[in-house]
């Protein structure tokens, strides 16, 4: 058997800890007062919540499609893990710092909703009247899931399972948390500095591609990459497989966050799709006239993009608009990929080019473009005369960015020093799937023993 240390048992730990501390919770009375909700916005929160869910395993064949072949099932099981972590994180303290009692708009008091008490029994969230609280809990759960999980693409093929599950939570709690109350919270500081971000683009895709350049400069670079090697992806087919769910799952993400079944969002939805197809059409032209054959990975990339840069504008701008909006984030991102691409930067998968700038693009064209005419509750954009609203999407932009990049840094650099991020030199060489996880996407002659070492297969084992 392979040694245990104390730091190998901490995990089971926490979470024994965590579910014996649940036996002794109060169970308190759910929704007293039913006759305040509307059946139909509940249903359709519950199917968005579903599908934001669905986007976490279409991440996971997204990502695991485009890693080489001996790293598909680690950077699956990286993203794909968050489902389990995430919800726990969330469920104890999560959801109290981010949409807590606001604690001079900085952060949510951690003891309001500590493990879901008064969630269930307590009145609906202020800005989904219609819906109970817990319903609107369980939704924003689906978005702190997927955060942490999209930075696995970055970092991908050489950092310890282990030390990247300790960053999600970090990452959860003094990154993800914060900006999600400054940003959804009545109180916060973004949102009283009226910063537009109808269901993410800042909170999660610029927070999580900040935090993944954050990543890949601390871990440093693949020997792969230093060595300059064409490496092809394991499996196209899977991200095809992926975009597919990504695009079906956001428009419980884009949509759901209407709140409520009501025009606004069939309007989400709309544009959603439109800025999704014309940002998948626009990579794989603009890769045509830079000389470049159009390929599968270039429009489900570029519809990806589409879909971040969106995320933050779904629900404000109109649908012709949206069209540009997918348009010019997807050129954006492809010039920034091909331009990382001839620097030292090892993002493993683009993620800062694509999320990152996708959601800054996003929330800047926000600014512009947003208009009454489509949400009364949000507030013209420059392009209709209102300069003051571009202004605090900059100022929300800059402080966001500042933030999560050094907090994710000083994350990072933290956990290496008390358990290494980086796998070894052997263990990188032979793929984090074996080595991390003794399990095999593509037939290979090697798996780890018992006690941890590595060893040859008497036989191939066949995916």
């Amino acid at each position: 058997m392979k040694k245990i240390s104390f730091q190998d048992y901490l995990p089971f730990i926490f979470l024994a800890l965590i579910a014996i501390v649940g036996i002794f919770m109060p169970a308190l009375p759910n929704f007293a007062d039913a006759s305040k909700y509307n059946s139909a916005d509940i249903a359709w929160i519950l199917v968005a919540s579903s599908l934001v869910f669905l986007m976490t395993p279409g991440l996971s064949f997204f990502y695991g499609g485009m890693v080489n072949k001996k790293n598909v099932i680690s950077t699956m099981m990286q993203s794909f893990i968050a489902t389990g972590l995430i919800s726990i994180v969330w469920l104890v303290v999560g959801f109290s710092l981010a949409f807590g009692k606001s604690v001079n708009g900085i952060i949510g008091d951690p003891r309001t909703f500590f493990m879901f008490q008064n969630v269930g029994s307590g009145a609906p969230w202020s800005l989904a009247p219609t819906i109970p609280l817990l319903l609107f809990a369980l939704f924003q759960m689906k978005f702190a899931i997927i955060t942490p999980a999209l930075v696995v693409g970055a970092v991908a093929e050489r950092i310890r399972f282990t030390s990247y599950v300790l960053f999600m939570v970090l990452f959860s709690l003094l990154v993800y948390a914060p900006i999600a109350h400054w940003t959804w919270h009545p109180d916060g500081i973004l949102f009283k500095l009226g910063v537009l971000d109808f269901a993410g683009g800042t909170v999660v895709h610029i927070s999580a591609g900040c935090a993944a350049l954050a990543g890949a400069l601390v871990l440093k670079r693949r020997k792969d990459h230093i060595e300059k090697k064409e490496l092809q992806p394991a499996n196209i087919p899977f991200v095809l497989l992926g975009t597919g769910l990504l695009w079906f799952g956001w428009f419980g993400f884009n949509a759901g966050s209407a709140l409520s079944a009501n025009a606004l969002a069939a309007s989400a939805f709309a544009t959603t799709n439109t800025a999704t197809a014309a940002a998948g059409l626009s990579w794989v032209f603009f890769d045509v006239i830079r000389g470049r054959k159009p390929s599968a990975l270039g429009f489900c990339i570029g519809a990806v993009v589409g879909l971040v840069a969106i995320t933050p504008a779904a629900g404000f701008v109109a649908i012709p608009q949206s069209i540009f909006i997918g348009f010019i984030a997807a050129i954006i991102s492809n010039i920034a990929v091909h331009w990382k691409s001839k620097t030292s930067i090892d993002d493993t998968l683009d993620v800062f080019p694509c999320h990152g700038l996708g959601g800054m693009v996003g929330m800047l064209l926000t600014g512009i473009f947003a208009t009454k005419a489509v949400n009364e509750a949000g507030t013209n954009g420059w392009f209709y005369g209102n300069f003051e609203l571009f202004k605090n999407q900059v100022l929300g932009l800059l402080l966001v960015v500042g933030y999560s990049f050094a907090v994710s840094y000083g994350i990072f650099k933290l956990i290496n020093l008390i358990h290494p991020l980086r796998v070894s030199e052997e263990e990188e060489e032979l793929g984090l799937d074996v080595t991390q996880h003794n399990e095999n996407y593509h037939p290979s002659m090697i798996s780890v023993s018992d006690n941890g070492s590595l060893k040859e297969e008497d036989e191939l084992i066949h995916s």
